[in-house]
């Protein structure tokens, strides 16, 4: 089988890339060895994250490490068996995260987070997804005036600097939005612009009917197989081979079987995360996207009930799963929202992939003609695989970019 383009991977990136391809009328096929949308991005809080300007630091204050040092907590925890193997990654995240560095780095990431919802948007419409999409915002809820004013006086920095828009809750107008929430907290921040995804895989899905309604293919098959050719690439997939002129890598946390083969050494980070969904005691209802601030965790009315997700885990990518701090979560959230039971057989659990910088991988290979890179999101996968996924698409199509894309260029770090 021949194509214009192969895009490996189809978490929300990949889809997304092929899916812009082929609005281009680009001939492309979307290759995986599991199903569309059943890795990473199947498990998130579902937020397209307009606010998210500010990529997520690591922490600063000497006091703070040390009460993450003591790995007790809801918004991370780590495998001590991993850290000589992440530590020259955490040495450099620490270092990026630095204010200067870091105000810096917002400014160039900014550009992508700007673009989030209008894109998304269009994809939406087009593919008759609307009734996935909640576009109210999402809540952080504060148990401390001190976390609240801090919070607050950081928003009012990100609205006059980058637009973003948001509003302050008393604690009777939190009341009124969210009635089933217990009474702990001194007040709210609700962020205005970003929307919700009610099944963050179902979205993906209906991306991936759209791509196979204008003509896209989706095979399974394994990307370490991809080899190059004298007019362009070639990988196995289906009951045999694809080849293209180009090739999109967009394996999220696996990009590095296909990379490093090819020569590149790319230092990405994984932050795993885990989710489970719940029940409601009651007549109790959660109305909104709500995260409890000073503890880490997230609360989610979706379709398939209230889900609750936890903060990173450093880990390494395959290490077997350790949910200790949903379990941690879930007994604090019961302790504000009345949660029944548990609704899936076990935790999912997913691994973001993160670069020290902060800033995704998205460009053409430096040593490669044809070979394109599109990975490294980290927490913001969802909010941006169509404004990836569209600049992409224009730089293979020798397109002016929507935004200018220098700033992920992939030498930036690579060997």
């Amino acid at each position: 089988m021949t194509a214009d383009a192969i895009v490996l991977g189809a978490g929300i990136i990949g889809v997304s890339t092929a899916l812009q391809l082929a609005r281009r009328g680009k001939s492309v096929v979307l290759v995986d060895r599991r199903g569309p949308g059943e890795e990473t991005s199947f498990g998130n809080a579902g937020l397209i994250q307009r606010e998210g300007v500010v990529p997520y630091g690591f922490p600063q204050q000497f006091g703070l490490i040390m009460r993450y040092a003591l790995n007790n907590r809801i918004d991370a925890h780590f495998h001590w068996r991993a850290i000589p193997s992440v530590s020259s990654f955490l040495a450099k995240y620490w270092w990026h995260s630095n204010l200067s560095r870091h105000q810096l780095i917002a400014r160039a990431y900014a550009p992508l987070i700007e673009h989030s919802i209008s894109t998304h948007n269009e994809l939406i419409e087009e593919a008759g997804a609307e009734d996935l999409i909640a576009k109210d915002g999402w809540t952080e809820v504060f148990r401390t005036s001190a976390k609240r004013d801090g919070e607050l006086k950081e928003a009012a920095r990100l609205h006059k600097e980058y637009g973003v828009v948001f509003k302050e809750l008393t604690p009777a107008e939190l009341s009124k939005e969210e009635p089933s929430l217990s009474n702990d907290f001194v007040g709210a921040l609700k962020w205005e612009d970003p929307w919700s995804v009610r099944d963050p895989y179902a979205l993906t899905m209906a991306y991936v009917r759209l791509f196979e309604k204008l003509g896209g293919r989706v095979l399974k098959g394994d990307a370490k197989s991809l080899s190059q050719t004298s007019t362009g690439w070639r990988v196995v997939a289906g009951e045999g081979t694809v080849e293209a002129k180009d090739v999109v890598v967009a394996l999220g946390p696996w990009s590095d079987t296909v990379t490093k083969p090819l020569g590149y050494r790319f230092l990405v980070g994984v932050k795993r995360g885990y989710h489970m969904h719940y029940g409601t005691q009651g007549n109790a209802k959660l109305n909104g996207w709500t995260m409890d601030a000073e503890r880490g965790y997230f609360l989610a009315p979706m379709n398939q009930g209230i889900r609750l997700t936890t903060g990173a885990e450093f880990a390494l990518r395959d290490a077997q799963k350790t949910p200790v701090q949903l379990d941690r979560a879930e007994t604090v959230a019961r302790s504000i929202f009345p949660l029944a039971e548990r609704l899936d057989p076990e935790p999912w659990m997913g691994a973001r992939p993160c670069t020290p910088d902060m800033m995704p991988v998205i460009g053409e290979a430096p040593r490669h003609k044809g070979l394109w890179f599109a990975f490294g999101h980290a927490h913001h996968g969802l909010t941006l695989g169509p404004i990836t996924g569209q600049v992409i698409a224009e730089a293979i199509a020798g397109e002016k970019t929507r935004i200018d894309i220098s700033a992920y260029r992939p030498d930036r770090f690579a060997a």
